[in-house]
């Protein structure tokens, strides 16, 4: 089955995005980052997110991240699927901070449950055909709205999202160009996929 061991995201300043991750997130070895300066404007088709188990967690990832430089993009808060907000990290990569809670149970630990990869698909089916043929398994499927992906061997999961939908979600419009600044480390070889995101060997 095929695993995601890390992301490499492409910033202008590495030793700054370093700075950042290490400071709102704890993140280090499942965070790879690449000196680019590839242009790109507006949104990049794509989310990661942290998902935590309680609310006071949530809290705490998003004022760090805040603390560290990041932008708000959503307030946290309760919704219909549990608590979450959205931030911009200041290289430009867009993250949810969320839990399927909606009640605190105990103070914040600052454990991540998950890292999750949504990436912004312009058709479903034909994506999620591509990625069974490259031998990951389906876990969830919403007919052409949301596919989830087994991440049991994984150190991130990877989900696929309507672009627009997605967008939504990360609040803001679904316009966008140039480089995702993005590539996907993991065990299934180097190639692109039908939305243009790339995949490397994670060594």
């Amino acid at each position: 089955m095929t695993s995601i061991d890390c992301l490499t995201l492409e910033v202008a300043d590495p030793t700054a995005a370093e700075r950042f991750y290490t400071d709102a997130f704890g993140l280090s070895g499942q965070v790879r980052l690449r000196a680019s300066e590839e242009p790109t404007s507006g949104f990049r088709g794509f989310t990661v997110s942290l998902v935590v188990s309680q609310p006071p967690i949530v809290n705490g990832f998003f004022g760090a991240a805040l603390d560290a430089g990041a932008t708000a993009l959503k307030p946290a808060k309760k919704s219909l699927w549990g608590y979450g907000g959205v931030v911009q990290s200041p290289d430009g990569t867009t993250w949810q901070l969320a839990s399927s809670s909606k009640k605190d149970t105990g103070p914040d630990s600052r454990d991540i449950d998950e890292i999750v990869l949504l990436l912004g698909v312009s058709d479903m089916a034909a994506t999620k055909r591509f990625y069974v043929e490259r031998d990951l398994t389906v876990a969830k499927s919403f007919g052409g709205k949301y596919v989830e992906f087994d991440g049991s061997s994984s150190a991130v999961k990877l989900s696929l999202y309507g672009r627009r939908g997605l967008a939504k979600v990360a609040g803001g419009p679904p316009e966008g160009n140039g480089s995702h600044r993005l590539t996907i480390g993991g065990d299934a070889g180097t190639f692109t996929d039908p939305d243009g995101f790339q995949w490397e060997p994670a060594a």
